[in-house]
Formats: C-alpha cells, structure tokens, sequence
C-alpha cells in the first residue's frame, strides 16, 4: 500500500525514498502503527502525504485503527533510498 503513496514533488514512491522507519502490527492484527518522516522538515505537501498513507493503510482488511507518526530521527539522506528509487532520480 505505501508504495501507492507519492510525493507529489517527487516521481517515486514514500517507501522506495526511504521515508517509511518503522511498521508496527498489533498481536491481535486489528491497529497498525507507522512511523515516518519527509525529506525536508518544512515539506509543503506533509500534510497531504500523512493523510495519504493514513487513508490508503485504512483500507487493509481488518485493520480498525492506524497511528501515522511523523518523526524526524534519525534525519533522512538519500542514501536511505532503494536502489530502485535512486536509478529513477538519475542519482546512479
């Protein structure tokens, strides 16, 4: 699902731009959390982004809540990129 989830300045994917840190599944599978960041604090389309993922994580079968948090430890580089991400920005 979060590769469905585009910056809307960016032609690639929250996930494969590394911005995704930390995915969290309850035990009884019903509450997800994320965390994540952007890849600049003062990002003009954040609000836009979290409410993106928060929407498209909504529609997974038999979740009944999910926490988007946004974080910004440890500070994002494109090194956190995928491989994948980094040949589509022309970065390789």
């Amino acid at each position: 699902m979060l590769k469905t989830v585009f910056d809307p300045e960016i032609p690639v994917n929250i996930y494969d731009l590394g911005l995704i840190y930390r995915i969290e599944l309850s035990e009884d599978n019903t509450a997800l959390a994320v965390d994540m960041t952007l890849t600049a604090p003062n990002c003009p389309a954040a609000d836009y982004i979290m409410e993106d993922v928060r929407q498209k994580l909504e529609t997974i079968e038999g979740l009944k809540r999910v926490d988007v948090n946004l974080v910004f430890e440890p500070e994002w580089d494109k090194d956190m990129m995928s491989e994948e991400a980094k040949l589509e920005l022309g970065l390789l």
